[in-house]
């Protein structure tokens, strides 16, 4: 379910070569007017050292100190952008690449090495309108620390007085939500091989104790080669022992346990999986009620699903499988990628596969 170092490093520095052969159209990246509107002096955030690892999580957390540089872990990471004092400075700013509640993503290029990223700028005061500081510091606790070619990377981070600034890994191709809604719904080879990455980079997760509670097409991008890549972690949590009781996530993508306020564990994502797998396949989820919010919570709690007769019997049964109301029912995520839907359409191994493939 993982890659080693080498592989992972190699397979990064050839990405991010055709990244910047793609990216050559983008030779007017400048700091410009983009950067007129960010401070160019910047604190070096909070030391975090943060262990997500069999029994706990450890967080130390320290006063800024300007001669102190982000700890954030290094393996894998391309030796320029090791942490240090991190800068606007730092990087070539270039075209908008999306924007968000609380802020924007720019295409940017590192100076010394040229290596293409995507930086999140987010602005301090509309994180704390919405209180949501603590879940930002959770969501980058989580997310630097994970390694695996179907998560997004987060390299490092800083901030100024007024912005937050977050180093991501580029994902060359988009996001997969608007390759969704343009083509209405996915085939069944495309929408098998998305699964079987979604299944192994949640098996990662949860071996890590980290519950995602989050899974939908909005927040997922495509790399290089058309690989899926897990972006967004607002609402993931690490949790090695206890099981949760928050509300949270997408209502269309919510289980049975949540919508009914139970505790959860990592099975709200085998639900979640089967949500997405069903949007796949069918251009919406399997629960939608445009009526209101609350026909929609009758029908999760139901399980009041209705699978078109176009959707293959193997593909009908992983779904099935997938979203069960007992949690303990749910096919676990090692028999998910095994499950001859998916073998059928994944019976070679692959980094990534072009997007092209019908």
């Amino acid at each position: 379910l993982t890659t080693s170092s080498t592989s992972f490093n190699n397979n990064f520095k050839q990405q991010n070569n055709e990244i910047i052969e793609l990216s050559n159209s983008i030779n007017n990246l400048s700091l410009g007017e983009n950067s007129e509107k960010c401070e160019k002096k910047v604190e070096v955030s909070t030391t975090i050292k943060t262990s997500i690892g069999r029994n706990s999580m450890t967080l130390v957390a320290h006063k800024p100190d300007k001669h102190v540089t982000n700890q954030i872990e290094t393996a894998n990471v391309p030796k320029s952008i090791q942490p240090r004092m991190w800068s606007l400075d730092n990087f070539e700013i270039g075209s908008p690449l999306g924007e968000g509640k609380f802020g924007r993503v720019y295409l940017a290029r590192e100076k010394s090495s040229g290596y293409i990223i995507a930086l999140k700028i987010l602005f301090k005061r509309e994180l704390h309108a919405a209180n949501v500081e603590k879940q930002l510091r959770r969501e980058v606790e989580i997310q630097s620390h994970l390694r695996h070619p179907n998560i997004l990377r987060l390299f490092g981070y800083f901030y100024d007085d007024k912005r937050v600034y977050l180093i991501l890994e580029y994902a060359a191709k988009g996001e997969l939500y608007k390759k969704l809604r343009s083509c209405n719904r996915f085939t069944e080879k495309r929408a098998s091989r998305y699964v079987n990455q979604m299944a192994n980079a949640l098996a990662y997760l949860h071996k890590k104790h980290v519950i995602h509670r989050d899974i939908k097409p909005e927040n997922l991008l495509l790399g290089m080669n058309g690989e899926l890549k897990i972006a967004d972690f607002g609402w993931s949590v690490h949790a090695p022992n206890a099981r949760r009781k928050t509300l949270c996530g997408t209502l269309d993508y919510l289980p049975p346990e949540m919508v009914e306020g139970r505790e959860h564990d990592t099975r709200v994502d085998l639900w979640s999986l089967g949500v997405l797998c069903y949007e796949f396949l069918v251009g919406i989820p399997p629960f939608e009620d445009l009526t209101g919010y609350s026909a929609t919570y009758k029908r999760i709690a139901l399980v009041d699903l209705k699978i078109p007769d176009h959707i293959s019997p193997e593909a009908q049964d992983l779904i099935v499988s997938l979203l069960q109301y007992d949690p303990n029912k749910r096919l676990p995520l090692d028999q998910v990628v095994n499950h001859p839907w998916i073998l059928k359409y994944n019976r070679t191994e692959s980094n990534g596969w072009e997007e092209s493939e019908s």
